[in-house]
């Protein structure tokens, strides 16, 4: 049995290792009751304010709140797409080489979108959080996407190593 081909070499035990630390990182970002869930992504969103917006101090308190409500939703989607990008990238990798469009990427991508669908049922079991279908599909989109960036990843190793990828 050639070794890239293992189950058990050591690059897709990394990986391996790597999803299950991501999907622990979103279940403790899930756990987050509001308030908290509110401190951590206010604290990216008041950085963001910060930057974008040079006269947000003298906007009255009504233009501030809604810039604030807008950029806080973005920050949470981009959040949300980009945690289950790196759950993508570090599943598939740890699926190892395959085809593209083959089962192996199939099971992948159920795989996190699963994941997805049970992280926002855990939402609604935390005080003032909710389950939202549109938060699955954005973490479906940031799987896929982390899939995507994988096989690129793993063209370019095997055009590195003259190991040839099935494609």
């Amino acid at each position: 049995m050639e070794t890239n081909r293992s189950l058990l070499n050591a690059p897709r035990i990394v990986f391996g290792v790597l999803t299950v630390l991501c999907m622990v990182l979103i279940f403790c970002f899930s756990m987050e009751n509001s308030d908290e869930s509110s401190a951590t992504s206010g604290s990216v969103t008041d950085k963001v304010i910060d930057a974008v917006y040079d006269d947000y101090d003298e906007m009255s308190e009504s233009e501030q709140e809604s810039i604030k409500d807008k950029v806080e939703r973005v920050i949470r989607k981009c959040a949300h797409f980009s945690v289950f990008t790196m759950l993508g990238f570090f599943a598939s990798m740890t699926a190892g080489r395959r085809k593209l469009f083959g089962r192996g990427t199939a099971f992948t991508l159920l795989f996190c979108f699963l994941y997805a669908c049970s992280d926002e049922i855990h939402q609604l079991f935390v005080p003032g959080r909710a389950g939202m279908i549109m938060d699955v599909m954005i973490d479906t989109g940031g799987a896929l996407t982390g899939i995507l960036i994988s096989f690129f990843v793993m063209l370019i190793t095997a055009k590195l190593t003259n190991n040839k990828l099935r494609t």
